[in-house]
Parts: C-alpha cells; sequence; structure tokens
C-alpha cells in the first residue's frame, strides 16, 4: 500500500480539515456576495442620478455662501464681527465653481475589473493561507497527540521519509483546493465585473500580471500550511504551531514594533512581518519616513523612502520556511519517539 495515497486519505477523512475547509470556502463565498451586492452597474439613469446630485450640492453650496456673505456685511457694518471669523472683504466669500463639484463623485460603487481585481487576490491568499496554516498544523499535530505516529512508524521506520510523505500529502491536498478555489474566486469577479461594474480594457499584459499575482498567492498559502506543518512536528502538538503563531504576532509584531519606535529606528515597517506579505503580493511596498525632509527646490518636503520588494519577501520566505522544515527534520531524526 503506497504511503502517499494512505496519507491523503488520511488528510481528506480528518473531520477538521473538512469543517476547516468548508469554513474558508464560506468566508471567501460571503466575500463575493457582499462585494456583488455593495456594487452597481453605472449606466444611464445612474449618471443622471449623479448630475442632479451634482447640481444639488452646488445649489446648495451657493445658498450657503450665500448666507455667510450676508451675514459677514450685516457683522461689518453693526461692528458686532468676531475676531477671525470673517475675512476683511466680505465679497471674497464665494461659492467654488460649478465644475469643482463632479458628478462622478455622487456615482454608486462599481466594480472595475481590470482596476480591482488585483487586490481581491490579497484578500484571496490571506484567507487559504490561515487555513493552510491551521490544516497543516492539525494535520501532524494529532498524529503526535494521539499516537498515530508512533504507531505508523512500527511498520514505516523511516522517520525522514514518513515525514515528507505527510508533507508531500498535505500540500498536494492544499494544492488541489487553492487551485479550483482561485479559478472560482475569478469567475466569480468576472461574473460581478459583468453585472456590477466593467470588465472593458483587460489586455494580455493585465491577465498576465493577473496571474503571477495569484500564482504567488497560491506559493503562499503553500508556505503556510508548510510552516504550520513544520512548527507543529516540532513542538509535536497543534498548540505549539499556533501559539508559536499567535507569540509571533503579539510579542514579535506588537512588542518589536513599539520597541523600534521608541528607540527611533527609521522605517520601522522594513522590520515587520506583515510589510512583507504584502510585498509578496503586491510586488512592491514603499515605506516613507516622515521625520527626514529632502527638501525639493520649490521647498516642499519629501520623505525618505524604501522599497519592500516581492524579491526580498521571496529571500525571507524561502530562509525562514527552510529553517523550520530543517529544524523539523533533524528533530525527526535525533528525538526519541514515545
Amino acid at each position: 500500500m503506497s504511503l502517499y495515497r494512505t496519507e491523503l486519505r488520511r488528510l481528506a477523512k480528518r473531520r477538521f480539515t473538512r469543517w476547516m475547509t468548508v469554513l474558508g470556502l464560506l468566508v471567501l463565498a460571503a466575500v463575493v456576495v457582499g462585494v456583488f451586492f455593495s456594487n452597481h452597474k453605472i449606466d444611464a439613469a445612474a449618471v443622471a442620478s449623479a448630475e442632479r446630485k451634482a447640481e444639488q450640492e452646488y445649489q446648495q453650496q451657493v445658498r450657503y455662501t450665500e448666507q455667510e456673505r450676508t451675514a459677514c456685511e450685516q457683522a461689518k457694518a453693526g461692528g458686532t464681527a468676531e475676531p477671525g471669523r470673517f475675512p476683511e472683504d466680505c465679497s471674497v466669500i464665494s461659492p467654488p465653481p460649478r465644475e469643482a463639484i463632479e458628478a462622478r463623485w455622487f456615482l454608486p460603487p462599481t466594480f472595475d475589473f481590470r482596476k480591482q481585481f488585483d487586490s481581491t487576490l490579497t484578500v484571496f491568499a490571506a484567507i487559504l493561507a490561515l487555513v493552510g496554516f491551521v490544516v497543516g498544523a492539525s494535520f501532524i499535530g494529532a498524529e503526535w497527540n494521539t499516537g498515530g505516529m508512533m504507531n505508523l512508524l512500527l511498520w514505516r521506520p523511516k522517520r525522514l521519509a514518513v515525514l515528507a510523505t505527510k508533507l508531500a500529502a498535505l500540500l498536494t491536498g492544499v494544492l488541489t483546493v487553492a487551485l479550483p478555489t482561485a479559478l472560482l474566486w475569478l469567475g466569480g469577479f468576472w461574473l460581478i465585473g459583468t453585472y456590477r461594474g466593467s470588465t472593458k480594457k483587460m489586455t494580455s499584459g493585465a491577465w498576465q500580471s493577473f496571474g503571477l499575482t495569484g500564482l504567488r498567492g497560491i506559493v503562499l498559502v503553500l508556505v503556510m500550511a508548510a510552516a504550520g506543518f513544520a512548527l507543529a512536528s516540532l513542538g509535536r502538538h497543534t498548540a505549539m504551531a499556533l501559539g508559536g503563531s499567535i507569540a509571533l504576532v503579539v510579542v514579535g509584531q506588537f512588542g518589536l514594533g513599539i520597541l523600534l519606535k521608541m528607540a527611533g529606528v527609521r522605517f520601522v515597517q522594513a522590520w515587520l512581518l506583515p510589510t512583507y506579505l504584502t510585498a509578496w503580493m503586491e510586488q512592491k511596498v514603499t515605506l516613507e519616513n516622515w521625520n527626514a525632509c529632502n527638501f525639493s527646490y520649490g521647498g516642499e518636503c519629501k520623505p525618505d523612502t524604501l522599497d519592500i520588494t516581492w524579491q526580498h519577501s521571496s529571500v525571507l520566505m524561502a530562509v525562514g520556511v527552510t529553517v523550520i522544515l530543517v529544524a523539523a527534520f533533524w528533530a525527526m531524526r535525533r528525538r526519541d519517539i514515545s
């Protein structure tokens, strides 16, 4: 009997895996439904309504400025003007030009597929990465906690091969769920763009960009699943991975951020993990340091900037997951199984 196929069946039959996957898919479905009902198709009626609202807003501004100018003139004439409330010349109180109030401000939200779909892939990857991390930690953690790992090693004593097979089965299962879900995500937002927005101006370059972003999202999901698996294997319990992740967020992120700010470190976000995860999905994150000004010829203050790119994130993720996996396999080889 193939150990790989056995582990795949074990992964698929675990109730926690099923329920966690269903929960993640329901959250993704809720996001799609929410975006669908919160956006609208912009037609001639919507444009006409926006124009009317823009005109109403302009007339309201005209009435308001007329009232203020009249109040200014009366206060100046009666000598009761409050210091600083009105200008010296009441005639400068005038309404904004009509073109300053644009009709597009009053249009209902609409989903532009070309401009907005890329950002939805970050949401997709974040939700599936969380599911993958928890499922990966539970998959191996439950084996240690229930004694299943010890029983398995009685008839398959090759420790490293067993652990590697379990990891391969986990990643295969996660990928099997993530790929079709990504296609459904794409189809759902294409329908939203068709019926609640626009799908115009889609070029081959735009599709290629979406494809690369989606690929990075899938890689992030697999990395997080492997990280959860490795941490739980190190601690021989699911709680090791979950507790470690909570400690990383609370101590390693909030605590470190506060400490770095108190120390006056520039670009504090460059030391925090979420910055690199965001850069991985969005290709680049530009950090700004407003405590330092680079004055332009016009006297404008321009902050120092630091670019964090997806290449930086890829190095960090590769090193991080490699170190954790190597530690997990080393512990599997060196420690007693009991």
